[in-house]
Order: structure tokens, then C-alpha cells, then sequence
């Protein structure tokens, strides 16, 4: 079966917003230096004839469900302004144009719109990979996902790597960051537990769960300050619990198009025209000799990393 690619697109358009000089502007006036980032990379994606892709956007910024659990989940991330809220929509109406399915929800997060498309690949008998630079998503790797590719670098991370990463199976991420916290998306820890104590403890017991019901056998272990890491676990069993809630995947979004299983995921035919005039609205025509090459006849371009 041909590759399956999901592609974690925010954390590629803010790449792109930081990295590039902004040599690029709307019709309209926008700078459009991550729309010309992205698309170039979508386009190198598609080079290599997947027979599957599909692009997860966030749109979830403080309306997250999570933030029903947890208020100040996230809370040190400002709002994309007018000019980084153009380029967002850009990058999709480009996807959309170069005929990959993409998503997005105001309640779930890219992230779990990924885990979702996981779960449907792998009902299919499907392994994918996931198309990304974040190391949290090794979770996926537990739930059939072959790799986390982080296709700029041209880096594939496996079980193995996460496992030498974090010091834990990819299925016990959630459990490690409800020890550890996560100070990107704003989830507390528990205070004295960093990372080498969360592993160790993980080592010993499957899941945080296990931790809180077993507190008595952890102030035997041999660990540093054992005795008070018991006592720790029991004073912050609630806030362990909801920290859990906010690390773990949500693998069940409703998703448009999903009863077509596989088929929804599959590059669509698209008029390269169309893709082009939009590169132009866009200020990118530079693109254009690409995209022609690219949707007419995939199999001639040659593949370059942004």
C-alpha cells in the first residue's frame, strides 16, 4: 500500500512564519511568507505520491475542550492576530486547492484530529505516518502510526527514539506529562517530579493511576526522597488526574467524510490552474511552474526539502 501521510500543519506553518523573511504579500496587502513555505512543502509532500494524506489545522485557541477541564490550559499562547490569522487561512484554502483533505474543529486540536485520522487509517489496515516536529505525538506510535516524520529535517522517530527520548513507552507519554507538566500548553506538574523521577516511577508502574493507588509500595522504592515523591502523589492525585485528561488524544472527532474510510484521505484530482491562480492571489506565483508539475504528472518532479 502507498504511503499514508497526516500532516501536522500549524506546526509547520509557524515554522515557516519564523523562519522566512517576508518576501512574499498579498493582493490584498498580507505578508504571505508561511503560505509560500507551506505550500512548497505540501508540494514536496505530494512528490512523493501518497496514496493517502491529509492535512490537521488548529482553530481551537481557547474554545479547546480542554479548557473546560482545565481553564488556564494554554493560557500563556496569544491569539493569532489579523496578519497571522490570514496566513493560517491561507495555508488551508492552499491544501484545499492542491486537493488534500484537511480539517480543523473549534473544539478538538490538530492533535486530536490527527489521532482520530490515525485510528481510521489503522481500522484499515493503514499505518501512518505523522507528518510533524512535535515528540508529544510519539503517543500515536502505541496506536499503529509507522514513525513521526519531521519531513524538513528528513527525520524519522520510532518507538525506540521516543522510548531514549523520554525515558518511557510511547503509550505512557500522557501518564509522563501528567507527572512532569508541560509549560508549552500550560499543564502543571507535580512539583519535585522532573523527568528522570516521572520515568523511573513509570518504569515501576504502568500509569499514574496505578501510581495513585500504590503510593505505599513507591515510598519503598529505591529513589531518591521516595517517601515524600508517596506522600506528593497522594496530596496531587486530582491535579495528576486532570493534567492526564489534558495530555491524552481524543481519537473519536467527528470528522466530515469519514464514512468513506480510506477514500476521504486520497489526493483528490484537481485543476492546476485553479491552484495557481490562487498562489497568485496569494502573492506566491512563483510556485506556479511547481504546482503545474506537480498535479499534472507527480511522478516527473524531483523532491526537495524546504
Amino acid at each position: 500500500m502507498s504511503a499514508a501521510f497526516l500532516v501536522d500543519a500549524s506546526v509547520y506553518i509557524f515554522r515557516y512564519y519564523f523562519a522566512l523573511p517576508p518576501n512574499w504579500e498579498s493582493r490584498s496587502g498580507y505578508s504571505t511568507e508561511a503560505v509560500y513555505g507551506f505550500s512548497n512543502f505540501l508540494l514536496d509532500l505530494l512528490a512523493r505520491k501518497p496514496g493517502h494524506i491529509a492535512c490537521a489545522f488548529d482553530e481551537s485557541l481557547g474554545s479547546c475542550f480542554r479548557n473546560e477541564i482545565y481553564p488556564d490550559y494554554k493560557c500563556s499562547r496569544a491569539l493569532p492576530d489579523e496578519a497571522l490569522a490570514y496566513q493560517l487561512a491561507a495555508c488551508r484554502e492552499m491544501a484545499e486547492a492542491l486537493g488534500i483533505a484537511s480539517y480543523a474543529s473549534d473544539r478538538f486540536e490538530a492533535d486530536d484530529i490527527l489521532a482520530t485520522l490515525t485510528r481510521l487509517c489503522v481500522e484499515h489496515a493503514c499505518a501512518p505516518v505523522i507528518v510533524t516536529r512535535d515528540k508529544d505525538l510519539g503517543q500515536l506510535l502505541d496506536r499503529g502510526a509507522t514513525s513521526l516524520w519531521d519531513f524538513a529535517a528528513d527525520q524519522h522517530l520510532g518507538r525506540e527514539d521516543i522510548e531514549v527520548k523520554f525515558g518511557v513507552r510511547p503509550g505512557q507519554i500522557a501518564d509522563y506529562l501528567a507527572l512532569v507538566g508541560d509549560t508549552i500548553d500550560d499543564i502543571p506538574g507535580v512539583p519535585g517530579i522532573g523527568a528522570k523521577t516521572a520515568a523511573r516511577l513509570l518504569a515501576e508502574f504502568d500509569s499514574v493511576e496505578s501510581l495513585i493507588a500504590n503510593t505505599d509500595r513507591v515510598a519503598t522504592l529505591k529513589i531518591r526522597g521516595a517517601a515524600g515523591i508517596a506522600a506528593k502523589l497522594s496530596v496531587y492525585a486530582d491535579q495528576i488526574r486532570m493534567a492526564l485528561q489534558l495530555a491524552q488524544l481524543e481519537y473519536t472527532v467527528p470528522l466530515k467524510d469519514v464514512q468513506r474510510g480510506l477514500n476521504s484521505l486520497v489526493p483528490q484530482p484537481v485543476e492546476p490552474e485553479l491552484a495557481v491562480a490562487l498562489a497568485e492571489e496569494f502573492g506566491i506565483g512563483g510556485l506556479a511552474k511547481k504546482i503545474r508539475r506537480t498535479l499534472e504528472s507527480p511522478a516527473e518532479l524531483s523532491i526537495a526539502t524546504p
